[in-house]
């Protein structure tokens, strides 16, 4: 499974990689400025979902792993958010400690929304299964966090590019980059 990182500044950079390299079938990349997990400018490419994902938070790099969190849920004594559940994702990227997403809350510690992703999809209440439902989650919100991910539209098997890449074109034609 390749995941490729590539730095495309402009639209004609973006149109040759992808014609060289490509096509993929997810493309991500920062909606903000500054980036978060990215250098300014940076893409991250390939064919499946969760490894693209995992790629922007670093996840091998960073030797992330879901583990039970150091609490029994049952144990009342214990004060805590009711919102998060017996899962935390260890080594969480500290830049994303002020995000907001329904999957997790600061420190990685994981939310019951994952967990009823786990029932949504009939998934085990393991590690394979919280792990899914968390990158669902995830790919539903990373929008709101200040990111575009591209994936394929309809019965395509690659990233749908062309209406990013037509209002990139304008902006920069706006700013006289063309």
């Amino acid at each position: 499974m390749t995941i490729v990182r590539k730095i495309l500044p402009n639209v004609r950079d973006f149109k040759t990689f992808w014609k060289d390299a490509g096509p993929f079938k997810y493309a991500l990349t920062s909606k903000e400025y500054p980036p978060v997990l990215l250098e300014p400018e940076e893409w991250i490419f390939g064919n499946d979902r969760t490894a693209v994902l995992k790629e922007l938070m670093q996840f091998s790099k960073e030797k992330m792993a879901f583990m039970r969190a150091p609490f029994n849920a049952e144990n009342t004594d214990i004060l805590r958010p009711e919102e998060i559940c017996a899962w935390k994702l260890k080594h969480f990227p500290e830049e994303w400690n002020m995000m907001v997403c329904d999957a997790f809350v600061p420190e990685g510690h994981l939310t019951r929304a994952v967990m009823e992703e786990v029932k949504v999809q009939g998934l085990g209440d393991d590690k394979d299964g919280v792990e899914k439902a968390f990158f669902t989650l995830l790919e539903r919100q990373i929008g709101e966090m200040g990111y575009v991910l591209i994936s394929p539209r309809g019965k395509s098997r690659f990233a749908s590019t062309r209406a990013y890449l037509e209002e990139w074109e304008e902006d920069e034609a706006d700013a006289g980059l063309c």
